[in-house]
């Protein structure tokens, strides 16, 4: 039960994550920038951290949760705003 319990706190993380930048890159783009690549990228990585946690009982849910916040932010850096702004402060 508490397997059960601590995949579901993560998927509703992840979900969460996921729909936070979903929104974010939507309102700072629009619809005709959005980054679908970005977004396909962190729902495979959102399943497969989903599956890992499922598949393995000795990884704790702070961890996974960890580890997607993480990858959450590698994957938003690399989004066109992002690189916009940094491209603004070196020039």
């Amino acid at each position: 039960m508490k397997k059960t319990l601590s995949t579901i706190a993560v998927t509703a993380f992840i979900v969460l994550s996921t729909a936070a930048f979903s929104f974010a890159e939507y309102t700072a783009t629009g619809i005709s920038n959005f980054p679908f690549f970005q977004l396909g990228c962190l729902i495979v990585g959102g399943l497969l951290i989903i599956s890992l946690k499922n598949r393995f009982s000795r990884i704790y849910a702070s961890e996974a949760v960890g580890a997607f916040a993480l990858y959450t932010i590698m994957i938003s850096l690399f989004t066109t705003p992002v690189i916009d702004a940094v491209r603004s402060l070196v020039s």
